[in-house]
């Protein structure tokens, strides 16, 4: 544990009556900069707030006299078995929230029988954290670097540790304009573990713009093709906002499209997720599969965005914020409520599967769409 920053020790199962609760629960005790990073959207959170508040824009229709009972949530990802369509998205620096950080959050994560993404700036080594669960799948997310030699290693250390997806991150070529860590003056703690095995520099005391200055600040697709061509792994593109990137992500190798506006974390202003991801969606026409953040906190926005097209969906900030609450039995409490939420909202809506999920029609009340999304 570091002397000037306290983590969190807790070790224990959440009752989770509503997952917004955990926001302001793990505020109690995550210090107020390292609060402020994983809280924090950019510019006035805008975007950050649309994003949840967006669901609200499309409704479920209820359906009875279908027979449905006890629905199966049981789902894949590049045939990876799931227990839910539920996974834990990329948040990096998770040591900010727990002292075991990625460790915890990959034990929890695979007790759940779902699967995490690590980030290139864990407070945990690539090894390490999918040595903590072992018979549990991960993939990776890397921020591409200029340095290519650093890329590589990245990529060969998540080979070695036997992910099975690398997550490319396009929206970061920089970082948004985050107002509390700015009024927080936040400098990152805690060392960063890839950084400290590859160079001997670790993060600590940087800000995030002066940790972004290593990014790569221009992506090509070229580079999508570089990196599934050296991985020969399955690549997915994160950021993905339009219908045209999509396709230009699809046509540069990718196995996989990333929707997500990095929760509200960098361009403010920006659409919500949710709202786009229809579009991409019918752009996308089954070629890939789709995975889906940004706002995601109810089982019933996790049944809006697999109707509207996801095939999967993401969470990131409840994730780290149930690890400060519970630690590994924290995140797995985050996500079983999840599951039973969703199971009941799968019951009421005549859903017997994912499969039906993704055939239900969905009411929109967005302005500059029609009065009904469905996607077979």
């Amino acid at each position: 544990m570091a002397a000037e920053y306290i983590q969190s020790h807790a070790e224990q199962r959440l009752q989770i009556i509503d997952v917004l609760d955990l926001e302001f629960q793990a505020e109690k005790i995550i210090p107020t900069g390292g609060f402020g990073y994983i809280s924090g959207g950019s510019e006035d959170e805008w975007t950050l707030r649309q994003n949840i508040s967006a669901f609200d824009q499309r409704q479920i229709i209820p359906r009875v006299l279908t027979g449905v009972e006890n629905p199966v949530l049981k789902t894949t990802l590049f045939d990876i078995p799931l227990e839910m369509p539920i996974i834990a998205a990329p948040c990096a620096a998770q040591g900010l929230a727990h002292f075991r950080g990625e460790a915890a959050t990959a034990e929890g994560v695979g007790s759940a029988g779902t699967l995490m993404t690590q980030s290139t700036y864990s407070s945990v080594s690539i090894a390490d954290t999918a040595a903590s669960a072992p018979a549990s799948p991960q993939f990776f997310q890397l921020y591409l670097s200029k340095d290519w030699a650093f890329n590589h290693y990245l990529l060969d250390e998540a080979k070695r540790a036997g992910v099975k997806a690398i997550v490319v991150t396009a929206d970061s070529t920089l970082g948004g304009y985050r107002e509390a860590d700015l009024r927080n003056g936040f400098k990152f703690p805690l060392p960063m573990a890839n950084l400290v095995a590859f160079s001997g520099g670790d993060g600590k005391g940087k800000s995030i713009s002066e940790i972004y200055a290593a990014a790569a600040q221009r992506i090509l697709p070229a580079d999508i093709r570089r990196i599934s061509d050296y991985s020969n792994l399955p690549v997915l593109v994160k950021g993905i906002q339009s219908p045209e990137d999509a396709e230009i992500a699809i046509g540069s190798g990718a196995s996989g499209v990333y929707v997500s506006n990095h929760g509200g974390r960098q361009l403010n202003g920006g659409p919500p997720s949710f709202q786009v991801l229809p579009r991409i969606a019918q752009a996308v026409n089954g070629k890939v599969p789709i995975i889906f953040d940004s706002g995601i906190r109810r089982g019933s926005h996790v049944f809006k965005a697999l109707a509207c097209g996801a095939d999967v969906v993401a969470i990131g900030r409840p994730v780290v914020y149930a690890l400060a609450l519970g630690g590994a039995l924290g995140v797995r409490s985050v996500f079983e409520h999840l599951r039973d939420e969703l199971e009941i909202v799968m019951q009421l809506a005549g859903a017997a599967s994912i499969a039906e999920i993704k055939r239900s029609k969905i009411l929109s009340s967005f302005a500059d769409e029609g009065s009904a999304v469905h996607h077979q």
